[in-house]
């Protein structure tokens, strides 16, 4: 079984080229199903991905509109980006180790807990104090996505913060 994003098609003027991603499919042969809280998650991750992106392959001049497809894998503790254009012609494949963002997710899903308990007897400020130890968390998470990234695939901020969004809902477990 596949996860797949919406699918949704970006309409596009004359020459223009938008660069993004028009879907996502989670590879279930590698990454596997999860219970229907993480499921929910990922699809909503997907949706926000997909929704607003700039993704563009490095050295790939798009003879279309500059619209990807990608395809989420993990293989061997590593996370497999397969793009294809889209007339799904191969454009490139990427492999990340994820040995970098173990801690920075593990640190994200702590805090996070610390967060959804806060939110039910901490005061605002201590709610605030943590939120924004998770929102630093999230930034370097997606920082350091975009590092590993660089040379290979052009994403802005936004676009990294949303992979590094979905990465986390693929380690959990729920």
């Amino acid at each position: 079984m596949v996860v797949r994003g919406t699918g949704l098609e970006r309409t596009m003027s004359g020459d223009e080229r938008t660069f993004c991603l028009i879907d996502v499919v989670l590879d279930s042969a590698t990454i596997g199903r999860a219970n229907a809280d993480v499921e929910h998650e990922r699809a909503v991750a997907i949706f926000d991905l997909i929704e607003q992106n700039h993704f563009r392959p490095v050295g790939h001049e798009p003879e279309g509109s500059g619209a990807y497809r990608l395809v989420l894998g993990a293989v061997e503790q590593r996370l497999v980006f397969t793009i294809t254009d889209e007339s799904d012609e191969q454009v490139a494949t990427h492999i990340l180790s994820l040995t970098p963002f173990r801690k920075i997710v593990k640190d994200y899903y702590q805090i996070c807990e610390s967060y959804y308990e806060a939110i039910r007897s901490a005061t605002p400020s201590q709610i605030e104090a943590i939120d924004m130890a998770r929102r630093g968390l999230h930034n370097e998470g997606s920082e350091t996505l975009r590092d590993r990234l660089d040379g290979k695939i052009e994403i802005d901020f936004d676009t990294a913060r949303r992979l590094f969004t979905l990465i986390c809902v693929l380690h959990w477990r729920g």
